[in-house]
């Protein structure tokens, strides 16, 4: 091979040129390594070795192959090095960065920089090694770099990873120069660490800042709302989207969906659908998970149906959500049949989701025994979710024996998760069986065991509203209590007895119905009444699941005050209009 010394210096200029014009192909990129192999250019040129890396990092092309030029080129620059670190930062295995890094600090030849460690940074993140990254902080601080607005973000996003949002903020609040991304990065750990109360009033203060969000600060907002079940908000937040180009976002559009399907708005999810010029496989499962979840099983197959016409292939969680719906419509044959599509058209691994939809499709069909034998055949050891939904089951249908022997196997797994315990109360005290249900009640005090309790959320102009049972901390009390009686009289004008079976204590019969009365949902909807004009939808979302007396109740109100009434509960979305339920009283 010629020295490098004596290559015409045209061929070294016409490798560096091809490589920087290379910005799409794979394979073009190594047509043109061959080109630089055949005229004898070395591997080990530090110059045209870091243009290569670049672009195969920059491709994604296999970091092995990356790796291997790397280890030929004789004294990497840091350019070089840091290209490295970030290629595996971006792969599902970023540990090799780790290792990069600390061979960068043992080199004599060159210092990290300043994009060093934010790419170490993302990478460290990826492992969710907090002990590690504040570690490398620890450095960073040494080496003078934290002042520096890009290092201060990955710290931010290292913070928000590892669940540490109050030390992100920490972070955040002390930068003098806070960019979209650290504005970005902070709204999103609030989010994902199940605080989206923090980041709404993040994204407020924002705009106070004069910050103008960006398609990642929608998706971020869009979270927070659809935990929340802000629909106004997320109107408002289209609306900007559309008056600042962002509509045809891919990604915002999908997290858009997401929120109205999560606000119980399924018709506006399907108009926004509809809509979309692009649209993927995400799409596609969001509206069909959407549809399963507010009641429209059947819809949610029929567009199942049209995916597959499209030539677009399911994912495990599309098939979740066709197994939901399946379950939620009792549609038992017809769950089965696509659990059987799954594996064998798709080859889809079936995950342990997909068995606890099975389980809850036997178990809601009243199929106890059969969903305890499937339980017992399942190729996965079943979790606490698994085991919860035969208790459930048991709970509904009256089977004490499988009942008891799910509970015993909840013990094992989640020995202290208060739901376990309310069911098997219930359990009991359906049979009359008030000293087991004193026992288990003296057990959940005696392990400090406490009840979560029952809430209920609603939004007006805005601002979300939080009710419990019995609230009376509301400004308005005097004014809800009072619709709640009048709402107690007109019920009981139209026949309405409350469900007292429904309240699985050994007290009289008055109590238990004027405990029924102030459930959390009820006073949610007598505010909403207050505050709403007539025939407006009104939209609770609430922590537990709906009890029959409420379900029943708010049937008639739908009718007596010619609203309709959306209730998220934990488990679906209920649609009561004109004294009817869609979900036809199978939940």
């Amino acid at each position: 091979m010629r020295n490098k010394d004596t290559l015409p210096p045209l061929i070294i200029k016409r490798c560096i040129t091809l490589l920087q014009t290379c910005s799409s192909s794979k394979l073009k990129l190594k047509q043109i390594h061959c080109f630089w192999i055949r005229h004898g250019v070395p591997i080990s040129d530090p110059e045209t070795g870091k243009h290569l890396i670049y672009h195969l990092v920059s491709l994604s092309a296999s970091m092995s192959y990356a790796h291997n030029v790397f280890s030929q080129i004789k004294n990497p620059n840091i350019f070089t090095w840091n290209t490295m670190i970030r290629g595996y930062a971006e792969t599902e295995n970023p540990a090799p960065a780790l290792n990069l890094y600390n061979q960068l600090r043992a080199s004599t030849c060159v210092e990290p920089d300043t994009h060093t460690y934010p790419f170490l940074l993302k990478a460290i993140a990826k492992m969710a090694d907090l002990k590690l990254g504040e570690k490398i902080y620890g450095i960073i601080i040494r080496t003078g770099f934290e002042s520096l607005v890009f290092t201060q973000n990955s710290v931010l996003h290292l913070y928000s990873i590892c669940g540490e949002v109050e030390s992100a903020y920490k972070v955040f609040d002390l930068m003098p120069d806070r960019d979209i991304v650290a504005w970005n990065s902070v709204i999103n750990g609030f989010i994902v660490n199940g605080r989206p109360n923090e980041a709404l009033s993040l994204y407020r203060e924002m705009g106070l800042e004069g910050i103008q969000p960006d398609g990642f600060t929608m998706v971020s907002l869009l979270s927070a709302c659809a935990e929340l079940g802000a629909l106004a908000l997320s109107k408002r937040v289209h609306g900007y989207m559309r008056k600042v180009g962002l509509s045809e976002n891919l990604y915002a559009n999908n997290a858009l969906l997401d929120v109205y399907a999560k606000c119980g708005s399924i018709r506006e999810a399907q108009k926004l659908f509809n809509e979309m010029e692009e649209r993927n496989g995400v799409s596609w499962t969001t509206l069909i998970v959407g549809l399963a979840v507010n009641g429209f099983g059947g819809e949610a197959l029929e567009l199942f149906k049209a995916m597959e016409i499209e030539g677009l292939v399911p994912t495990e969680i599309t098939f979740v959500g066709v197994l939901y719906a399946c379950s939620h419509c009792g549609m038992v044959d017809e769950g089965f049949n696509y659990f059987k599509r799954m594996t064998e058209k798709y080859n889809i691994v079936p995950r342990i989701e997909h068995y606890g939809c099975m389980v809850d499709l036997l178990g809601r069909a009243g199929k106890v025994k059969e969903a305890h034998e499937y339980i017992r055949n399942m190729s996965l050891q079943p979790n606490a979710v698994v085991w919860r939904t035969l208790l459930a089951a048991c709970t509904k249908h009256g089977y004490m024996g499988i009942g008891e022997h799910a509970r015993a196997q909840l013990i094992e797994l989640e020995p202290y998760y208060s739901g376990d315990y309310v069911l098997l109360s219930n359990l009991y005290a359906s049979e009359q069986r008030w000293s087991d249900v004193h026992k288990v009640r003296k057990k959940m005090i005696r392990e400090g065991v406490k009840k979560t309790p029952g809430y209920s959320f609603v939004e007006i102009g805005n601002c979300v509203h939080e009710f419990v049972m019995g609230d009376k901390s509301h400004s308005e009390s005097e004014e809800i209590y009072t619709m709640l009686a009048e709402i107690t009289r007109r019920l009981r004008s139209e026949g309405y007895v409350p469900q007292t079976s429904n309240v699985f204590a050994d007290i009289e019969e008055e109590e238990k119905e004027n405990s029924l009365s102030y459930h959390s949902e009820k006073i949610a909807i007598a505010f909403m009444l207050i505050k709403t004009a007539p025939e407006t939808p009104i939209r609770v979302v609430k922590n537990l699941r709906v009890c029959g007396d409420c379900h029943l109740a708010i049937k008639l109100i739908s009718k007596m005050y010619n609203r309709e009434i959306i209730v998220r509960d934990c488990s679906r979305f209920h649609h009561f209009r004109d004294g009817s339920c869609s979900c036809q009283d199978y939940w």
